[in-house]
């Protein structure tokens, strides 16, 4: 008979593997990007990014308590692009503990994830957020999704090419392992990538999920892993669609509005953000997801 102990740590061992496998493989592949950008439009040395470990503080008895990667890259096509990774475990505060599922009278969690936010140098390449994850409380799920953020108006409309293609590929993701997810995610993605205090998206959407468990964790865990591969696979396609496009000063202008909208969305209302902070996170790769440049007017 199966240990179910057993078999949850061999589950937390394996997506932990998935999340820092997929980190490098998204890592190589921008770097390849970076390197191959035109230098005549994209000035300057080609970056590379920079991973620096860190730690969580030593639980109140001494315990270790996890830690994970930043890495950081700050080039001349991705103007800043964070590709982080961390495994962490202990308590929850009393106050976040209720909050979260499963918690409420055993505050002990452990979460292991990948998350990535760029931000490119070229207005016409939107900014991308991707991030997937896997918390174990008292029970177990999956969580994450991807969501496209043009920084041009022309750009910001589900029909444009942009849209389409990054939804085709977050349906097929969807669809490899069921035909009802991504009714289901894209429509949470709509209404969670929302700021209500402008009664606009923060971008044209993606997929959105949390608390996924249907009951069978092989299923969710290749879904997880089909979602990874899939921004993996359309990310890049988008960036070389735009990237040979020149750009003036209003498009950079343009640019740096919507990234402000970004801002306000991931300090107000962003739970990865609120997740990060409450679990005692490293601060310094949670807030890598601010942009490099941004206005208010």
């Amino acid at each position: 008979m199966e240990n179910p102990a057993a078999s949850l740590e061999s589950r937390k061992t394996a997506a932990r593997a998935w999340f820092e496998d997929l980190a490098l493989r998204i890592i190589a592949a921008f770097e390849a990007l970076e390197a191959e950008a035109d230098p005549a439009l994209y000035k300057g040395e080609a970056g590379r990014f920079v991973r620096t470990p860190w730690r969580r503080a030593l639980s109140a008895d001494g315990q270790d308590q996890g830690g994970g990667v930043m890495g950081l890259m700050r080039g001349r096509l991705f103007e800043k692009v964070g590709v982080h990774v961390s495994t962490v475990h202990g308590a929850f505060p009393p106050d976040f503990a209720r909050q979260v599922k499963g918690a409420g009278e055993d505050p002990r969690f452990w979460a292991s994830g990948i998350s990535l936010i760029a931000h490119m140098a070229n207005p016409h390449i939107p900014a991308v957020h991707m991030n997937s994850r896997m918390i174990v409380t008292t029970e177990s799920w999956f969580g994450g999704g991807a969501d496209l953020n043009p920084t041009l108006d022309a750009q910001r409309d589900q029909a444009h090419a942009d849209a389409r293609d990054f939804h085709a590929r977050m349906k097929a993701a969807c669809d490899s392992a069921d035909a009802g997810w991504h009714a289901k995610y894209k429509k949470w993605a709509d209404e969670y990538f929302f700021l209500p205090h402008r009664n606009e998206h923060r971008g044209v959407g993606g997929i959105f999920y949390d608390h996924h468990d249907s009951g069978d964790w092989d299923k969710d865990f290749a879904f997880t892993r089909e979602v990874g591969l899939a921004f993996l696979d359309i990310y890049p396609r988008i960036v070389r669609r735009h990237w040979t496009e020149r750009w003036s000063q209003a498009d950079r202008a343009e640019q740096a509005k919507w990234r402000g909208r970004y801002v306000e969305f991931n300090l107000l209302y962003d739970r990865g953000t609120t997740f990060g902070l409450k679990t005692g996170g490293n601060v310094e790769s949670i807030l890598s997801s601010m942009p490099p440049i941004a206005e208010w007017r």
